[in-house]
């Protein structure tokens, strides 16, 4: 007997989901030509160690990971928030520190849902405005993100490796939470 299909849907993340979010969190990396090269340097289980490590002790309570889920209750993507560090940050300001949906369920509603899933929680924390540092050659997510409404607040950065061998180009996105 088939077990019947539940909704796709979006919830906090368990500790013994670390390793389907570090596989998600690896597609996605593979998937933007300017990111695929880190995944030389990163370790598959230290990924999950460091997942692990934090959704079960995250340092502040306002840090959170959310899954999406698809009908079967796999992890197809996931989101990772939290009080945001930039320099010039407000104290209700958070950050979208990480966002991935696997690049073969995207366009299903997934991204639509976790990014709804991360404003209501973003907003039940008290923070009002969320920001996103995004790969200026990412268009799909830039696209996405200002369709939803975010724009440019003028913010680049460029981060990489220690040795320099990669270099990143980013951006800084915002949107009100109120």
């Amino acid at each position: 007997m088939t077990q019947p299909q539940r909704p796709d849907s979006v919830r906090l993340a368990m500790p013994a989901e670390a390793t389907a979010i570090t596989a998600v969190q690896r597609s996605q990396l593979a998937s933007v030509p300017a990111l695929a090269g880190v995944l030389d340097d990163l370790a598959a289980d230290a990924m999950v160690t460091a997942w692990q490590a934090a959704i079960a002790r995250p340092p502040l309570a306002s840090f959170r990971v959310l899954v999406a889920l698809d009908g079967a209750g796999d992890v197809v993507g996931f989101a990772a928030v939290g009080p945001s560090d930039d320099p010039d940050a407000e104290h209700s300001d958070a950050l979208v520190a990480e966002f991935c949906v696997r690049p073969d369920m995207r366009g299903r509603g997934h991204e639509d849902r976790l990014m709804h899933a991360v404003a209501d929680t973003l907003r039940a924390d008290g923070f009002t405005r969320a920001t996103w540092w995004v790969v200026t050659d990412d268009d799909d997510t830039r696209t996405m993100l200002v369709e939803s409404g975010w724009e440019p607040d003028g913010a680049h950065q460029e981060v990489g490796s220690e040795d320099g061998q990669l270099r990143v180009r980013q951006v800084r996105l915002h949107t009100s939470l109120v």
